[in-house]
């Protein structure tokens, strides 16, 4: 049985659209949000949570007082009986909110309300219907779990976060590709439109780069506590990259003050033609991949052609040979023909001669 930890949750587009359309039908302003519940499979033994479908419950908050709430379970009671007659398979998950983060309510919604109608610990999907900002996910899990602090006191709940991925079935994709038709601009091409997406990509890997870098920077400082998971992921993604130090760096000489202007310049020299030679060597992996993949391509083609070839000549092979059969069966006929009808010439010829002679 895998945790609910070390899963990831699979969020299908019709969830976003249910949530969105709750949040628009709302028309909410300022700072209220919109909460329903998700539902899905969530199989022991797979490492996917998927969330396929959503209904919205009323809900009310004090904006002031957070400790002030409410949402009608009786609801939820009688959309869970049915759902269950349109689709058994599906079991409440957990439940959403528009965000776009997470409150100081919601540790205790999900422990009150949520936590008796799950069979496993519920899961909370915090969905950005106003998206500010145009790369990244719009989607972050949670799951409440119990942390055990190192000072030895009482353990508390908080919120772990679970990687999340938006997924479609084939029915699912053709929708939201007919979707995506009517926002897309019809005059862009498909240069432009991979231009666009990879440019947003690449702000997406910023604005992470930027969000590594913060959180460094506060265990660094004291303000967060130091998370080893954190830094051996880290550690994977930094050994990835190819190598941009020197090697000639731990042999320079710190005493040296007058030489220290020459000391930068030669390691800074010695960093690019690092980084240069790092970077040649990997664009020479990838193209002799590509080349080797061309030569493989081109010869499979070669042998293609020549057994093509072979084939078309045993082919026309056994036509010629077809054809001269035929035609010497069409002769030795003829040949036959005229042989009969020279010989019924020659019987008429004998059988007029005896009436001559009376």
């Amino acid at each position: 049985m895998i945790p609910v930890e070390e899963k990831t949750v699979s969020v299908a587009p019709l969830v976003l659209l249910s949530a969105l359309d709750h949040y628009e039908r709302l028309n909410t302003q300022g700072t209220k949000r919109v909460v329903g519940c998700i539902l899905g499979e969530n199989s022991p033994n797979s490492k996917t949570i998927k969330v396929t479908n959503s209904f919205a419950i009323p809900f009310e908050e004090d904006v002031k007082n957070s400790d002030v709430w409410f949402l009608d379970q009786h609801y939820i009671e009688q959309m869970l009986q049915m759902t269950k007659k349109i689709s058994a398979k599906e079991k409440l998950l957990g439940w959403y909110h528009s965000g776009p983060k997470l409150k100081s309510n919601d540790l205790k919604i999900n422990n009150s309300i949520f936590k008796k109608y799950c069979n496993s610990q519920p899961i909370l999907l915090v969905i950005d219907v106003k998206q500010q900002v145009s790369v990244g996910l719009p989607t972050h899990a949670y799951v409440a779990i119990e942390q055990v602090k190192d000072d030895g006191t009482s353990t508390e709940n908080v919120f772990n976060h679970l990687p999340s991925i938006i997924e479609a079935e084939e029915a699912e994709e053709i929708g939201v590709e007919h979707l995506l038709r009517d926002v897309r601009d019809q005059a862009a091409g498909g240069l432009s439109i991979k231009i666009t997406n990879q440019l947003k990509s690449l702000k997406g890997l910023q604005r992470k780069l930027e969000d590594i870098i913060k959180y460094l920077q506060k265990v660094a400082n004291k303000e967060l506590p130091v998370n080893h998971t954190i830094l051996g992921k880290l550690q994977d993604v930094f050994n990835l990259l190819p190598s941009l130090g020197s090697s000639n760096a731990d042999s320079l000489i710190v005493g040296q003050d007058t030489q220290s202007d020459r000391a930068s310049n030669e390691q800074a020299s010695s960093n690019i033609t690092t980084l240069n030679k790092a970077l040649t060597v990997k664009t020479n992996d990838e193209l002799m991949i590509m080349y080797i993949s061309q030569l493989v391509r081109s010869i499979i083609a070669f042998d293609d052609l020549i057994e093509n070839k072979i084939q078309n000549a045993k082919l026309q092979k056994q036509y010629h040979e077809i054809e001269s059969s035929s035609t010497t069966k069409e002769s030795e006929k003829e040949k036959e023909k005229a042989s009969e009808t020279k010989e019924n010439k020659e019987g008429k010829t004998e059988k007029k001669d005896p009436a001559k002679d009376k």
